[in-house]
């Protein structure tokens, strides 16, 4: 990775997708990155169940269905609005590790599998939800690394002081003679390292029962804030993924500030449980 600094500025270029090839073994950034934060994402998950009383071999189960769950709804989501690219060459649909795969498509992956094993092991959802958080928004920050080794995902032409160099290959056509972009890929790897540390706070605060959160409140946090940084940042970027008009990222974006802080509201200012796959007892505590 080649990084100029100079005074008050910062410039990124990239070396290039591959990390290293033996023979006919070719091991990706992408791909990397992705194994390395799901491995990162299992320890962290099983050591905040540890801290909830949690077992944490459940969460080592959890994760296998997150990836399952996750990475095929995130390629298929990106496939999907970016069919044109894929009609005539069907093949490339299956090649994930050159990237091309949708945050907003993994959640909704990962959120569908949840589900299935919170119901199928007959754990509250939002408990695992609470867990996982933290390690999702970790995995997310470590990710978008693989935008920038494969020089994509980035923003407008800039001339700011901090910056990324684009080749020409990856320019889209109207900007060729451009060469500096927004780093958007370092922008949102930051935002996210932030609710993550957010994250950790709110939960080892809520240990020491000052105050202790309600089952719900990480996840609900994460989803509220990570879509306002998403919202902002998407609006730069120049490969934004789109339904006609709209930017598909900023809507879902827009549904999940909606749906977080309504469930926020929902459990604080109603004090009120959240809807769950698995009925509550009376002796399971309200508070996680």
């Amino acid at each position: 990775m080649t990084i100029v600094t100079l005074p008050l500025a910062l410039t990124f270029a990239s070396p290039g997708p591959i990390l290293v090839e033996i023979g006919p073994l070719t091991i990706r950034w992408y791909g990397f990155l992705i194994a390395t934060a799901v491995l990162i994402g299992v320890s962290l998950s099983q050591f905040l169940a540890k801290r909830r009383n949690v077992n944490p071999e459940l969460m080592g189960d959890l994760i296998l269905w997150l990836v399952l769950g996750a990475i095929p709804l995130a390629r298929l989501y990106y496939v999907l609005f970016q069919w044109e690219n894929y009609a005539d060459n069907p093949g490339q649909i299956f090649a994930i590790w050159r990237g091309g795969i949708a945050i907003h498509g993994a959640i909704i992956g990962g959120t569908i599998a949840t589900l299935i094993f919170a119901r199928f092991n007959r754990i509250p959802f939002w408990q695992l939800a609470d867990l996982v958080a933290p390690s999702v928004i970790l995995g997310q920050a470590i990710g978008r690394w693989g935008n920038f080794f494969n020089s994509e995902a980035f923003g407008r032409p800039t001339n700011l002081p901090w910056k990324l160099y684009i080749p020409p290959e990856s320019r889209p056509f109207k900007y060729i003679g451009e060469q500096y972009f927004h780093p958007t890929f370092l922008y949102e790897s930051l935002w996210n390292l932030g609710l993550f540390a957010l994250l950790l706070f709110l939960f080892f605060r809520s240990l020491q029962g000052k105050p202790r959160l309600k089952v719900g409140t990480l996840f609900l946090v994460y989803m509220a804030v990570y879509s306002c940084g998403r919202f902002w940042i998407e609006g730069l970027r120049l490969d934004s993924l789109m339904f006609g008009p709209l930017r598909m990222a900023q809507f879902v974006s827009l549904t999940g500030i909606v749906l977080g802080i309504a469930g926020l509201v929902w459990l604080y200012g109603f004090n009120r449980p959240l809807p769950d796959v698995v009925s509550r007892t009376n002796d399971e505590p309200s508070s996680s």
